[in-house]
């Protein structure tokens, strides 16, 4: 499981968005069993930017999830933060959850007339069951989706058990003073866009996804500590190395999820640069880290992205 976790948790702002899609009673299982918050602690998250004569971007890599008490939103982030007149994102997520739902579930629910049971080989059930059941979840609840969308809904769930919550994920938390500040929030890609990514993998890669997510499902703290660990240290490198295994087991899923979204965006930012003005970009950390990287590409355009100190 570590290795789609790693590529979910450092590229997809969807991760928290499955937290919306569960029902009253069922969000609240996962309340009552939240963890504390943390102790406050210093984060020092790497940031980047682009400039020119008149225009300058700065590269920001979020954590799409976090624990209370993580002091990150200070120093050099907010300082360019405030500089910027604009704010973009991977994507713009709908404030209301029907709007939301209105999205996911026509793309999410299966019409083949096969239940997801009906996939998944006896062992497999068996695990899928178990995990579902011991969540606090109906065995049967997600019966009529697609496997894509149990595994990305089965990889939020314990999170806020271990602490974290989608609520104190990066993103919310710049948008909200943006739109505290009056800038503009655009993105780069829409629900459909991220949402389609999932759903266009190939049924067996689908099951493969659900499967290693269940069988991994007690990792998921551990790996998401040392990967929010790395981000909180500044560290784009480390945190590459603890992407390698993901992305060398899944090499259509990094190519997906990595590789082409990082050479379309290095592209829109390239032609944002020839409008004048400051705009703070904030993707996932995974994006802004390691070889192909957003950095990488801009490079191969005639641009360079300097870390700010």
């Amino acid at each position: 499981m570590k290795t789609w976790f790693k590529s979910l948790v450092s590229t997809c702002a969807i991760l928290p968005f499955a937290a919306l899609t569960l029902t009253p009673g069922q969000s609240a299982v996962a309340k009552e069993t939240a963890a504390p918050a943390t102790t406050l602690t210093t984060a020092k998250p790497a940031i980047w930017a682009v400039s020119d004569a008149d225009t300058t971007v700065y590269l920001f890599g979020s954590v799409h999830v976090l624990k209370p008490g993580l002091s990150w939103f200070d120093g050099a982030v907010k300082q360019a933060f405030d500089k910027s007149d604009e704010m973009v994102l991977e994507l713009v997520l709908p404030e209301d959850q029907a709007e939301v739902a209105k999205v996911t579930f026509p793309m999410a629910t299966d019409s083949s007339g096969k239940t997801l049971p009906q996939k998944l080989d006896p062992e497999a059930l068996k695990a899928y069951q178990a995990v579902m059941t011991g969540m606090g979840l109906p065995a049967n609840a997600f019966d009529s989706f697609k496997p894509w969308f149990a595994a990305v809904t089965l990889s939020v769930l314990p999170l806020t058990k271990l602490g974290y919550d989608p609520e104190q994920g990066v993103e919310k938390q710049l948008t909200a003073a943006a739109k505290k500040a009056g800038k503009p929030i655009s993105g780069f890609e829409t629900l459909e866009e991220q949402l389609g990514f999932f759903d266009t993998l190939p049924e067996a890669q689908q099951i493969a996804f659900l499967n290693s997510t269940v069988k991994d499902i007690d990792k998921l703290g551990p790996t998401l500590d040392r990967m929010v660990g790395l981000w909180s240290q500044g560290d784009p490198k480390k945190l590459a190395t603890e992407m390698n295994e993901s992305m060398k087991a899944t090499p259509e899923l990094t190519k997906t999820l990595l590789w082409d979204r990082n050479q379309r965006w290095a592209g829109k930012i390239k032609a944002r640069m020839d409008k004048p003005g400051t705009v703070f970009v904030a993707v996932g950390a995974g994006h802004l880290a390691g070889k192909h990287s957003v950095q990488d590409y801009l490079k191969a355009l005639g641009l360079k992205a300097k870390r700010v100190q």
